[in-house]
């Protein structure tokens, strides 16, 4: 590998901004969530989750701390974990393509396809997040910035 790309791998930057990626989906979507609150919870009512505001406000939170945990690489496994569930439950609450016909059939597996592949990217946060950690002791790392 070349050195400018194992400098770049290494930066703590660059770990931050993976991780900001990896979660954007998450983060934007428990902001829009909390942000226009009636449409979050007119979602919710939509794929039938009652009582809707309990499960706007379960989302918010999940999805919002889920994140947070993952780019802080504070318990990022739990994170990560957290995030992964919620993803894997909206295949058969929203993505079930297996009950649709057509395009729309279509649609839904492509976006089901797609949330499997984002839980195995969170899987690899939470394997490196881990890995990293048991390597490099704590008394090493005091600020946050050291530890990404």
């Amino acid at each position: 590998m070349p050195s400018f790309v194992s400098s770049l791998i290494a930066s703590t930057w660059l770990r931050v901004l993976a991780r900001i990626v990896l979660t954007f989906a998450f983060w934007g979507s428990g902001l829009s969530k909390l942000i226009d609150f009636p449409n979050g919870v007119a979602e919710m009512a939509r794929y039938g989750l009652e009582p809707a505001i309990a499960f706007n406000i379960a989302s918010i939170v999940t999805l919002l701390v889920g994140s947070a945990l993952v780019i802080l690489d504070r318990m990022a496994w739990l994170g990560a974990g957290a995030l992964a569930v919620f993803t894997v439950l909206t295949i058969p609450i929203v993505h079930h393509f297996w009950t649709m016909t057509g395009e729309e059939a279509m649609i839904h597996f492509f976006f089901a396809t797609e949330h499997v592949s984002l839980i195995g990217g969170l899987m690899v946060a939470a394997i490196l997040s881990g890995s990293r950690k048991r390597s490099v002791p704590r008394q090493n790392n005091p600020s946050l910035l050291r530890t990404v």
